[in-house]
């Protein structure tokens, strides 16, 4: 991002050629369109036991399937995320928007398993350069250029799109009025509204340059490596569990609840987006350390569940720990995430921020295709159970580590004085 997109604030950079949508209103399409890019990329997911039985591939084309997306946005936001910087947001965005509803046509006339291909690719390079590019505009926005209210706004769409994706596109499936087609029909319309916000949002960047497709190599100064780790295991068992919920856990709740409804199918998906957009809302002003810990021991607890349910066949287990896991992958990610923003230095900010989503979108996909290797072998049972207790014991790791770094107190009379007749020394205060 420039320096000048961060020094202007957003009510200057309206010019006087044409009319644009004020700078709160830019600040939540912005907002949308990351939760419009999550909505978009789990509309396929209720409908991949369709494609399956239609072109029959296995569960590991499957999830293969599923990380083409996370390779395709991993590329993007290493080979485009500062092209935004050079031409602008608004071009990237209209850019990368009319590319995305492109992928959905390309579902719309899939007619064999290599188009699942295409269409997830184009639709994960279309997804990066959208998102990286609206988290930008965010910031620059935003009306004090507050990160952590920025992440705050981010994690909360991107949340919300997940869930909301999977409730509305599971609903049109199982409607089975065109359900190969509506969904995408719906995906359509809603991004060539996107895109008309788009091309009406007033461009912060003002010192713009010629395009060069320059890569952006993820950094983490030696200074802050602490906390991204600790960012990046919450992330890890957050994700990942994410990651398999979206490709091969559809099949976990018609085991439980002996049903092919596809609403019920997608109900992990459900409840895990909207719980963690819900408890971001309800615990962003929690101390981050704070958050960490309780998050991940929450998500910990979660996915124990789902792992007991899904060995005694508890539906009501399943859906319990499935809520639990929910509220503490949206707390312990959030956490973990606020621990990081707030400690990296201004001008690392960018590299970072690609080493991060780096580490987010590879814990979405390789999980996702390793589960997929091992579901063929041993089963999704016991594939949950494997992959569940490692996530456990990850998000136990990371609520120990955050809880390390709570702050300490000193006590007064632990402060150490030279001077007896120093007052703040005698008073037992600390000195700021």
């Amino acid at each position: 991002m420039s320096e000048q997109s961060l020094l202007t604030r957003p009510s200057e950079l309206v010019g006087t050629e044409r009319r644009t949508l004020p700078y709160g209103i830019a600040y939540a399409h912005s907002a949308a369109v990351i939760g419009l890019c999550l909505f978009a990329s789990v509309v396929p997911s209720p409908l991949y036991r369709s494609y399956a039985l239609r072109w029959h591939f296995s569960p590991l084309t499957l999830t293969l399937i599923f990380a083409t997306y996370a390779f395709g946005v991993l590329a993007a936001l290493l080979l485009a995320g500062r092209v935004s910087d050079q031409v602008g947001r608004r071009p990237v965005l209209l850019a990368s928007l009319a590319t995305l509803m492109m992928s959905s046509l390309l579902y719309i006339a899939a007619d064999a398993t290599p188009w699942l291909f295409v269409a997830r690719g184009v639709q994960g390079i279309a997804t990066g350069a959208a998102i990286s590019t609206a988290s930008a505009a965010l910031l620059d926005l935003h009306a004090r250029r507050d990160p952590v209210s920025v992440g705050l706004t981010n994690g909360v769409a991107s949340a919300t799109g997940l869930g909301v994706g999977s409730l509305v596109s599971s609903a049109l499936v199982q409607a089975d009025v065109a359900p190969r087609v509506l969904p995408y029909v719906v995906v359509l319309v809603l991004l060539a509204i996107a895109l008309a916000g788009a091309y009406w949002m007033p461009e912060p960047v003002l010192e713009r340059s010629r395009f060069r497709l320059t890569p952006q190599r993820p950094r983490v100064p030696a200074g802050i490596r602490r906390a991204f780790l600790l960012a990046g295991l919450a992330t890890l068992s957050s994700w990942s569990i994410a990651g398999l919920f979206f490709s091969i856990g559809a099949q976990l709740p018609d085991e439980l609840f002996h049903t092919t409804n596809v609403i019920l199918g997608a109900i992990a998906g459900v409840l895990l987006g909207l719980g963690g957009a819900i408890s971001q809302l309800l615990f962003h002003r929690t101390s981050p350390w704070l958050g960490a810990s309780a998050g991940s021991i929450g998500l910990a607890a979660g996915v124990v569940l789902i792992v007991v349910a899904t060995a005694a066949g508890s539906g009501a287990a399943f859906v319990l720990g499935i809520l639990l896991g929910g509220f503490g992958f949206g707390v312990a990610f959030l956490g973990g995430l606020r621990q990081l923003v707030v400690v990296i230095p201004p001008e690392h900010r960018a590299a970072v921020m690609a080493a991060f989503y780096v580490v987010a979108y590879a814990s979405l996909s390789l999980p996702a295709v390793i589960a997929g290797l091992v579901v063929t072998h041993l089963g999704l049972d016991t594939t949950f159970e494997i992959f569940g207790s490692i996530v456990a014991g990850i998000a136990l790791v990371v609520a120990a580590e955050a809880w390390r770094t709570r702050p300490v107190l000193v006590p007064a009379r632990a402060i150490p004085s030279t001077r007896t007749d120093d007052p703040i020394a005698r008073s037992g205060r600390q000195p700021r």
